[in-house]
C-alpha cells in the first residue's frame, strides 16, 4: 500500500513540472524538510509535504525547529478536505501559527493551481 505522503509527492511533480525536484532523505539532521526545489527564477526553496485528514498539522519538534531557524524559502504543502482547497500552501516562517491553528490559519495559496503557481514563481 502507498503512503498518503507518497500519492501528495506524485500528485506534488505532476502539478509543478515547471520546478525541479529532489527529494531530501536525511537521516543525519532531523527536521530537513521533504524536498529541495528549483523553480525558473533558479532561487532553490524547501518544501515540507504534509497530510492531514483533520484540522490539524502535526510536526516534529526537530521540524519546527528547521522553520523558525530557517524562515526563508521555506515552505510547509499541505494535503487537505476538499472543503478546504485540497492543498494549501503556508510559509515556513508561520509553523508555530500553523502548529497552533491547524487548517484555521489563512494560507498563503489554496488549490493545486494557485499553489503551484506560487511555487513556481518563486
Amino acid at each position: 500500500m502507498v503512503k498518503p505522503e507518497t500519492k501528495f509527492w506524485h500528485e506534488l511533480k505532476r502539478n509543478t513540472s515547471k520546478i525541479i525536484w529532489t527529494r531530501l532523505e536525511n537521516k543525519a539532521l532531523f527536521g530537513t524538510p521533504d524536498l529541495l526545489g528549483y523553480p525558473p527564477s533558479g532561487h532553490f526553496f524547501t518544501l515540507e509535504l504534509k497530510v492531514t485528514k483533520g484540522n490539524k498539522v502535526t510536526f516534529s519538534p526537530h521540524q519546527i525547529s528547521f522553520h523558525v531557524k530557517h524562515n526563508l524559502n521555506s515552505f510547509i504543502l499541505v494535503a487537505c478536505a476538499l472543503d478546504k482547497g485540497k492543498v494549501r500552501l503556508y510559509p515556513g516562517s508561520g509553523i508555530l501559527n500553523l502548529v497552533r491553528l491547524g487548517l484555521q490559519l489563512e494560507p498563503l495559496a489554496s488549490g493545486w493551481n494557485a499553489c503551484a503557481s506560487a511555487l513556481e514563481r518563486l
